[in-house]
């Protein structure tokens, strides 16, 4: 059983004072700035890549930059339909608990919103086009076919995983664009309260099922972990012919496995490592289910 000092009376009155609007922070004069990185190193490790000029770097930093952005709106695109799922059932239970997951979902398509006018402007702005993984409702509906406890660990560790990137890496990184910064920042301000959601509907999809259903969503869990790994793959591979095309020059046999092999690496911690290793997720996995917790630590090396 989940012990947490959340509530929804509070979270959701933080989420509403934490409020903002599309509008307010991108379009109009707020634009990118495609002379700057878009990542923190820690992230993109493009500084390793050593065989790449400071130009190609940059190129390649921001082909990341919209990967990244893309591709939590593409996770964005499933907790919407599942947080809609998750209130339906409980409707007349308590009314802070359903404004709160009402707000959440509102904030996730607000998020999807954002993230589709960001695209939009990169794509006006960068030097070609860039592929990424999806199509999202595809993605969706393959997460989505799990059961529930997984798919709201996957949502919790997605989140967790923003906090600590935002936090660790990209608040204190004066080298990047700060208009992709004013975006990760907002987008982080409103996560910040989807954890502690997130974290009361997982403690009330554990309170009253056997040890076998947990265990199965685990299985679950990982499962989802795989299909995200396949299209992490899928996305090197997007990247390394955006970068080339943008460079205008075909990195050597060499290059490209040196490549593939850091770029990967830095897709698997950006996406799942991050997520696998954070103390607060794996906390709450441990309170319903020490086994759990040991499985997704052992597999945490991995994607590190």
């Amino acid at each position: 059983m989940i012990t947490t000092t959340y509530n929804y009376q509070e979270t959701l009155a933080a989420s509403v004072k934490a409020n903002w609007r599309v509008e307010d922070i991108i379009g109009g004069e707020k634009r990118l700035d495609f002379t700057r990185p878009f990542m923190p190193d820690s992230l993109a490790r493009v500084d390793a890549l050593d065989f790449l000029s400071s130009d190609e770097k940059i190129l390649l930093n921001q082909i990341r930059g919209y990967g990244y952005l893309c591709t939590f709106g593409i996770v964005e695109e499933f907790i919407l339909p599942f947080v809609l799922d998750h209130v339906r059932p409980n409707l007349n239970e308590d009314d802070y608990q359903t404004r709160a997951l009402l707000q959440f979902a509102s904030e996730e398509a607000k998020h999807i919103h954002l993230f589709k006018k960001f695209a939009e402007e990169f794509k006006q702005g960068f030097v070609t086009t860039c592929e990424t993984i999806g199509p999202p409702e595809e993605i969706g509906k393959a997460v989505l076919s799990h059961g529930p406890l997984g798919v709201a660990l996957v949502i919790l560790g997605t989140e967790w995983a923003t906090q600590k990137h935002y936090l660790e890496s990209i608040r204190d990184d004066n080298e990047l664009d700060p208009q992709f910064k004013s975006l990760l920042r907002h987008h982080w301000v409103e996560e910040a309260q989807h954890t502690k959601v997130d974290t009361l509907m997982i403690q009330a999809l554990t309170g009253n099922i056997s040890q076998a259903e947990i265990e199965r969503g685990i299985s679950d869990y990982a499962s989802i972990g795989g299909v995200v790994d396949d299209g992490l793959k899928q996305q090197v591979e997007f990247d390394l012919q955006a970068l080339q095309r943008a460079s205008g020059r075909q990195l050597s046999d060499v290059e490209q496995a040196r490549y593939r092999s850091i770029q990967l690496q830095a897709l698997r911690w950006t996406y799942l490592g991050s997520a696998l290793t954070h103390p607060n997720f794996l906390a709450t996995v441990g309170e319903f289910s020490s086994s759990g917790r040991k499985q997704i630590e052992e597999m945490a090396p991995v994607f590190s």
